[in-house]
């Protein structure tokens, strides 16, 4: 466990911490850092969890998870969070399943120029990310015009939206806090039948 502020074992975890930690857990068996480091407030932790989950790993979201994880480690990267980046681009990586392809987005977007890689929606989704990262005040209805002109629903909007802003409070309180991946397993598929938190 790695941060700047005191994180509280299992075994020192009052019957409350004890119940957010349980619902924060992975299949492993761990709590990751992200989670651990709200330990003295259980009840952020418990809220994180269910933002965490209804943003990014919710059955009812259409967008797909490669894009959904690439956006992610796009917001990551703008906002310097190398835990976030970690977690969300190995799980880009292992979604894209091509090496090559997967090389060639990381280098676009840590150039942050998503355009020499993406085109059309993608790239649309990508500016409107670094937008609303990078400049939120700035943001006017064109801006979600233009990714319905690109043929993402409203719903799909909506998803974005909500995967855009859990990273930019999670990447805040990580860098924070100097929340690190020591100890932590990183990524969502670091085996077949992980459901990690990161």
């Amino acid at each position: 466990m790695s941060a700047w502020i005191s994180m509280i074992d299992d075994e020192n975890a009052d019957s409350d911490l004890l119940e957010a930690l349980a619902m924060a857990r992975t299949p492993h068996g761990t709590v990751d850092n992200v989670m651990r480091v709200h330990s003295h407030r259980p009840n952020t932790m418990r809220g994180h969890v269910i933002l965490y989950r209804a943003a990014l790993h919710d059955d009812a979201n259409t967008l797909p998870l490669w894009l959904q994880e690439t956006i992610s480690s796009y917001v990551s990267l703008l906002n310097d969070c190398a835990y976030s980046f970690a977690n969300h681009w190995a799980n880009a990586r292992h979604l894209i399943d091509d090496d090559q392809r997967a090389d060639a987005i990381e280098q676009a977007l840590r150039l942050d120029l998503p355009d020499m890689v993406f085109e059309g929606a993608e790239a649309a989704m990508m500016h409107y990310a670094h937008k609303l990262t990078l400049q939120p005040g700035d943001m006017v209805e064109q801006d979600v015009v233009q990714l319905r002109e690109a043929g993402f629903d409203d719903g799909q909007i909506l998803e974005a939206n909500q995967i855009i802003g859990y990273f930019n409070y999670v990447n805040r309180c990580l860098n924070g806090l100097g929340v690190t991946t020591d100890g932590d397993i990183v990524g969502f598929y670091k085996d077949s039948a992980s459901d990690d938190i990161a």
